[in-house]
């Protein structure tokens, strides 16, 4: 401000010098000029305009200050969720479409109350070896699903590789919070995904194993009550009148 000052005092000065080199007549036409007046209103209009620099200044740093703001707050051009989705439900209709013993406790426990329970004296021989088939087909069933699943797992591994990619690009190109954060979303459901799909495989192959080894505890149960009336004196043979001819 003590620049502006001098200037404004550099200024007065100089027109009281031009004004006294005026003729006499001339001074008498001009309106009486005082220096220090004139000084206060350059100083004035000085601080007005150093004023108007801030101000313009200031909108400056609003108006970048709201580019910053809308590019926090643009979303992410860049969508996994429908891949994803898809990947899961295939996963799931691996799940669903499971032969014979399912993933139901009602459809389990019934199973295990029939055909799985323990084999009873008063069952037919024929029921036995009913019962014995039926466990079997379950349980090559239930490798079959197994199987199933985990190819579905495999066939989602390329969904994975390249849903990373895009998604890691994404978030390399992020512009604002916001971008970043939904990327980072995005990732956290693209794992999410992969551990349904390791969770289903496990499920799958545990389902096989315990199924197996169901029907092999099945099988020895009957192969004992089978030996145990092989083993039990019957009433032997009776005779009795056949006719063979008319």
């Amino acid at each position: 401000m003590t620049d502006l000052r001098r200037l404004a005092l550099s200024v007065a000065a100089a027109a009281a010098i031009v004004l006294a080199a005026l003729p006499s007549s001339s001074k008498a036409q001009l309106v009486v000029f005082d220096p220090n007046n004139y000084a206060q209103n350059v100083l004035t209009a000085a601080r007005e305009l150093q004023q108007i620099n801030n101000q313009i200044v200031q909108l400056q740093n609003q108006a970048q200050m709201l580019i910053n703001q809308a590019k926090n707050l643009a979303s992410l051009p860049y969508s996994s969720l429908a891949q994803l989705q898809q990947s899961i439900q295939r996963t799931q209709q691996l799940l669903k479409d499971a032969q014979r013993l399912a993933y139901d406790v009602q459809q389990i426990d019934k199973a295990f109350a029939t055909t799985y329970a323990p084999a009873a004296s008063g069952q037919s021989s024929q029921a036995l070896v009913s019962n014995a088939q039926a466990r079997w087909q379950t349980s090559v069933a239930a490798l079959q699903d197994a199987l199933k699943v985990q190819a579905g797992v495999v066939g989602n591994l390329d969904t994975v590789r390249t849903q990373s990619s895009a998604l890691v690009a994404a978030s390399q190109g992020a512009s604002g919070a916001l971008q970043v954060t939904q990327a980072g979303n995005q990732i956290l459901a693209l794992q999410a995904q992969q551990l349904a799909d390791l969770t289903a495989s496990v499920a799958a192959q545990g389902r096989a194993a315990i199924l197996d080894v169901a029907q092999r505890a099945a099988a020895q149960d009957q192969g004992r009550e089978q030996l145990k009336r092989f083993l039990t004196p019957g009433q032997g043979y009776q005779p009795s009148n056949v006719q063979m001819f008319h």
